[in-house]
């Protein structure tokens, strides 16, 4: 039996970005504590989520792959010999920025990155506002823990990506989220499961949990946490997070698991890429 401890994380934001930082530092250090071999916080971990209005001044939060946030996070992860993947707003120019998450492996080593693909705006998430596209495609990231597939937040309902990831190698995916009650609720139920079973790997879904209204007040939403780690099988991995505290997750995946589901389910055999024929079509 092959296992993966794996840890991911849920919070609200306090009010200042230093202090998310040192959060997010003492995450780590409590999951390394703990066992844990890898780690991956929530969307946009150091900031607020600030699509919730369009505002200039939040274009300060974005900073490069190779910034001083990663940077900071490098040496811990070699301190800890611990994998993180570090959900962050990316700044590839001046005017240019991107919600992406960078791979950093358990020596430190900055392994790339993954920019969101699916970009919404709707009331409250007007994240046209904040960022492009991305057009990394689906990388998959060879780590200390194994291949490593990353996608964000509203990229889930999109299964394509999920496909993809799969198709390029991915035994595990984090998919790192900002998200709140409403049309979502019954989705973060099922697409998760959907996902893991349809690809045969494991599916971590941190997000973020509480109500930011020290940054927004009466126009702030109840971000409902719930963060869960999901088996090739569709199973949760232990119980869900909180839906009101925040909470580090630690889990054991047990990868054998993979070959398993992926035996007894022969999808990738029996999938018909030559009949899908509008796929490629906008």
């Amino acid at each position: 039996m092959t296992m993966v401890r794996a840890a991911i994380t849920q919070t609200t934001w306090t009010g200042d970005k230093e202090s998310m930082i040192e959060k997010h530092e003492q995450f780590a250090r409590d999951a390394k504590d703990q066992g844990a071999q890898i780690i991956c916080f929530q969307e946009l971990f150091y900031g607020p989520y600030f699509g919730i209005t369009e505002d200039k001044k939040y274009y300060a939060y974005a900073e490069p792959v190779d910034g001083p946030i990663v940077k900071r996070f490098q040496a811990l992860a070699k301190e800890l010999d611990l994998v993180m993947i570090l959900p962050i707003y990316e700044e590839d120019m001046p005017g240019v920025y991107y919600n992406t998450a960078v791979v950093v492996d358990s020596d430190g080593t900055n392994l790339g990155s993954y920019r969101k693909h699916h970009i919404p705006h709707l009331d409250r998430f007007w994240e046209k506002f904040y960022f492009r596209p991305g057009n990394l495609g689906y990388p998959v990231f060879n780590t200390a823990v194994g291949p490593i597939g990353l996608y964000i937040c509203y990229d889930r309902h999109f299964p394509e990506g999920w496909r993809e990831l799969g198709l390029n190698g991915a035994q595990i995916v984090f998919n790192p989220n900002a998200t709140k009650p409403g049309l979502s609720n019954r989705l973060w139920e099922v697409e998760g499961p959907a996902a893991a079973v349809a690809n045969g790997y494991f599916v971590l879904q941190p997000n973020r949990v509480g109500r930011e209204d020290n940054e927004y007040g009466e126009l702030a939403v109840d971000f409902y946490g719930t963060s869960q780690v999901i088996d090739p099988r569709g199973n949760f991995v232990g119980e869900r997070g909180s839906g009101t505290d925040e909470e580090l997750m630690i889990r054991d995946l047990d990868m054998d698991l993979i070959r398993q589901m992926r035996d007894d389910w022969q999808f990738y055999r029996d999938r018909r890429p030559d009949s899908y024929t509008s796929i490629p079509k906008p």
